[in-house]
């Protein structure tokens, strides 16, 4: 049942809103190439189909100017070298799937985003952040390899990044802003802790040429999910693990420049915030913004995008489809799923089955757009991308 109210904002997008029930999700039967068995859980009125296989840790989308689909892919949990950016192309619609999986750069350092730009005199750019810097280089349509030498438009901390030394935090996301301005978001280089460098825990924001570099956003320990929809951008950011199971909120924002969102000394704990004792200012909370939407903890939202066409389904209408990656202890068991975020409105399930009891069948991370009721998902543990469309 689906109730039409009038006209909502919804947060900083207005609209014409859905308030909608939980979409009743049915088994959808997955199987892999490597023999794996194992269903999905998604509305009646969708199909879900496996568009590529074989990767490793796969990562974040991005479209190129030819159309063509980039994908990165950071290999495994590890800081390590052995990162991939991937051209996925032969696209058939009709089958779902891509018929080549083309190796476009390797042997980087943990490659979690690329992002395509096109400046004023036309000129194509391919931005690639890896945990150490941010790099561009000229981008010529149809290309299956770089044809040009990069130039490093920013230098980021990369030291004790390894769990079995108490780091955090190998991501960097890149987000290409409809003000002309590129944006990178930089974690944390721990759970909880006062920083000593103020590139940490921020969102950067830097003119296309790396010029006039500045901190738009800080106190964000780990924004990994980060993109420009309409005239805002948009972050998912990760909450301390120190509080407990059902506490900090994992949160979503749309980001306000110079703010400050609070870590480590404030967190967010059902929408309200709240002063961590451990790491206490003399400022307080009082002016740490509240999310625009949180989701619960630990739970790890990472990708996302906005359905906002008019002929898209009532189910995901108005709505951010939002990858919750999952808890790391998966006796947690929080995540694991895609949902359904209206600003203001109760967070619905559009696809779960990732964990079923101690069984992990897959991790999502990221969420691209391609049409008004079809999207790509990116599986970073099973190496899989998936093809989700709308049943005709």
């Amino acid at each position: 049942m689906i109730k039409i109210l009038s006209i909502l904002c919804i947060g900083l997008i207005c609209s014409t809103a859905s308030l909608a029930e939980q979409p009743k999700l049915i088994p959808h039967p997955i199987k892999l190439k490597n023999g794996k068995y194992f269903s999905l859980n998604l509305p009646i009125n969708y199909d879900i189909i496996p568009a590529a296989e074989g990767l490793k840790r796969v990562r974040f989308f991005a479209k190129a100017p030819d159309g063509r689909m980039f994908v990165t892919d950071m290999y495994d949990l590890s800081d390590n070298k052995k990162g991939t950016v991937y051209i996925l192309d032969d696209w058939n619609a009709t089958t779902g799937k891509f018929g080549k999986v083309i190796s476009y750069m390797t042997g980087l350092k943990n490659p979690n985003s690329v992002q395509f730009y096109t400046d004023t005199n036309g000129q194509d750019w391919l931005y690639i952040a890896e945990t150490h810097q941010l790099t561009r280089r000229k981008f010529n349509k149809g290309e299956i390899k770089p044809t040009s030498t990069a130039e490093i438009l920013a230098t980021f901390p990369d030291y004790g990044l390894s769990y079995k030394y108490g780091g955090w935090h190998l991501t960097r996301t890149i987000a290409v802003g409809g003000n002309g301005k590129i944006y990178v978001s930089v974690g944390s280089s721990c759970n909880a802790c006062v920083e000593k460098e103020k590139v940490r825990a921020s969102v950067l924001e830097m003119n296309p040429d790396g010029s006039e570099q500045k901190i738009y956003a800080s106190g964000l320990r780990n924004a990994v999910g980060l993109k420009w929809v309409g005239k805002f951008l948009f972050a998912t950011n990760q909450g301390a693990d120190h509080l407990g199971k059902n506490k900090p909120d994992e949160t979503f924002y749309a980001l306000k420049r110079d703010a400050d969102y609070g870590w480590p000394s404030c967190y967010s704990s059902n929408g309200k915030i709240f002063a961590d004792p451990k790491f206490k200012r003399a400022s307080g909370c009082k002016n740490i913004p509240s999310p625009y939407a949180y989701f619960p903890s630990h739970s790890s939202a990472l990708g996302f995008d906005y359905f906002d066409d008019p002929n898209t389904d009532d189910t995901i209408k108005n709505a951010f489809l939002v990858a919750l990656h999952g808890s790391t202890d998966e006796s947690i068991g929080h995540g694991y799923k895609i949902a359904i975020m209206r600003k203001g409105q109760k967070l619905e399930t559009f696809m779960d089955g990732f964990l079923v009891g101690k069984t992990v069948n897959g991790r999502p991370a990221d969420i691209f757009r391609i049409d008004a009721n079809s999207f790509y998902f990116s599986d970073d543990r099973a190496g899989v991308i998936y093809y989700v469309r709308r049943k005709e």
